[in-house]
């Protein structure tokens, strides 16, 4: 059952709108805020334990599969996750359920009371208290909390998890993060807790020699992904796992691109950590929990006739992972062409996400999505004028995907990426429905 909802004078939309203009504050990496703001309304992050994912990439999927497998055993699960797509709600679920509009109206009173008058939450620390609150009401068993931004100063990390994850690093919010890869990894190592047993994922050298020292420092227990752990087979529809105690053969996860194979070995090694401290999960809640977790946005077929796919890749690393996938696709149908669809923020490195991506599409349009931060095609195209020169610029996505339409044969593949935004604004369309105004 969904937790009761008091009655609010505030409507969603007025709320939808509040939270908007949060986003004046702007990023502010910290946790004092955010700590002051949870004191002042009992601390709800205490009142259950916590499995705790950071990472540059693969963090929001390895966190949609263990609380699928967490739900599956039976246990009430809260799920946080960011960005949203289409509906500021997907960001806070429980056993599944996006949390209900009166209740985000609620909430967010109690939060602004709670606030006043000398704290300035931003969006992010007021969204993630908000997630919180709405957890401990709904009395979950577990909380299943993705990172946003970085780890040390973000908002989810005044928890003490029962376990975490660090499943990628690679260069992305660098202006936030710092410019290398160690001090990005030093940024993301800042979830690791005194004792807590921490899970990496796929990750350079000197990423790790930063993240088993933090480790180290915290007398935290390392568990390594292909040393301690590993998948097994090429490809999430019959997979297998070899772990620190556990082996499950067989395995079936409906999420698409080998990559997911990374993540699936560390959501299932997290499971295996969270079982050990009796939040039990038993095999076939494993097998039923992967076999029905949802993901949308990541190597996501939205159409058919032709293919329409959308990916939330926007940085270096995810688009290598994203051009394997389209490479595998154009193996299997040697006829078809590819139509890449991109939009990117103006914080991102458009020549870089490119590169693996150019040599695979036979087409390339370039659009923006509907966000004052977005790049504008043009600026795209001046960016990229030497290594792309016959990119075509449509100004809006929806033109852009009718134009890739009109052109592509019923075995082509049109693929959207770039932006989570982008994906959120071509999913909307696709389903007909108006997208919540907060998006970022």
């Amino acid at each position: 059952m969904l937790c009761e909802c008091l009655v609010t004078t505030m409507t969603y939309p007025a709320t939808v709108q509040f939270l908007y203009s949060l986003q004046q504050h702007g990023i502010k990496l910290g946790l004092e805020t955010i700590r002051a703001l949870l004191a002042r309304v009992g601390d709800p992050h205490r009142r259950y334990p916590v499995l705790h994912i950071g990472g540059t990439n693969g963090k929001g999927s390895t966190a949609a599969m263990a609380a699928s497998m967490l739900h599956a055993a039976g246990h009430r699960v809260g799920l946080y996750t960011s960005p949203h797509l289409i509906d500021f709600r997907e960001r806070i679920r429980v056993d599944g359920v996006m949390i209900p509009e009166a209740r985000v109206s609620e909430l967010v009173e109690s939060l602004r009371a709670a606030a006043t008058p000398d704290l300035a939450p931003t969006f992010f620390e007021f969204t993630t208290a908000l997630a919180f609150q709405h957890f401990a009401e709904c009395r979950v068993d577990v909380a299943v909390l993705e990172v946003g931004l970085g780890g040390r100063f973000d908002a989810t990390n005044v928890v003490t998890p029962l376990a975490s994850a660090i499943t990628t690093i690679g260069l992305d919010h660098e202006a936030y993060l710092g410019s290398t890869i160690e001090a990005i990894a030093f940024e993301k190592a800042g979830i690791i807790k005194p004792g807590v047993p921490v899970v990496l994922g796929r990750m350079d050298a000197s990423a790790r020699r930063v993240m088993e020292e933090r480790a180290s420092a915290e007398a935290a227990p390392v568990y390594l992904l292909d040393r301690d752990f590993r998948s097994e087979g090429e490809s999430t529809a019959d997979c297998g796992y070899a772990g620190m105690r556990r082996r499950y053969t067989r395995l079936t996860c409906p999420l698409q691109g080998r990559f997911q194979l990374d993540n699936l070995a560390c959501a299932l090694a997290l499971i295996e950590l969270a079982h050990e401290t009796g939040v039990t999960v038993p095999e076939t809640a494993v097998r039923a929990g992967l076999r029905q977790v949802a993901w949308e946005g990541r190597v996501e077929v939205i159409g058919q006739d032709p293919t329409v796919m959308v990916d939330g890749a926007h940085n270096p690393a995810a688009a290598r992972v994203l051009a394997d996938s389209l490479a595998e696709w154009r193996r299997a149908r040697p006829a078809g062409r590819i139509t890449l669809i991109v939009g990117m923020m103006r914080d991102k490195h458009p020549r870089a996400f490119l590169a693996p991506l150019l040599p695979i599409v036979d087409t390339l349009i370039l659009t923006q999505a509907d966000l004052p931060r977005a790049s504008t095609g043009s600026e795209l195209r001046a960016l990229l004028a030497d290594v792309a020169p016959a990119a075509q610029v449509v100004p809006t996505a929806a033109d852009a995907i009718a134009m890739a339409t009109r052109s592509a044969a019923s075995s082509d593949l049109i693929c959207v990426t770039g932006s989570l935004m982008l994906v959120g604004e071509i999913k909307a369309l696709f389903r007909g429905c108006s997208l919540s105004p907060l998006r970022g």
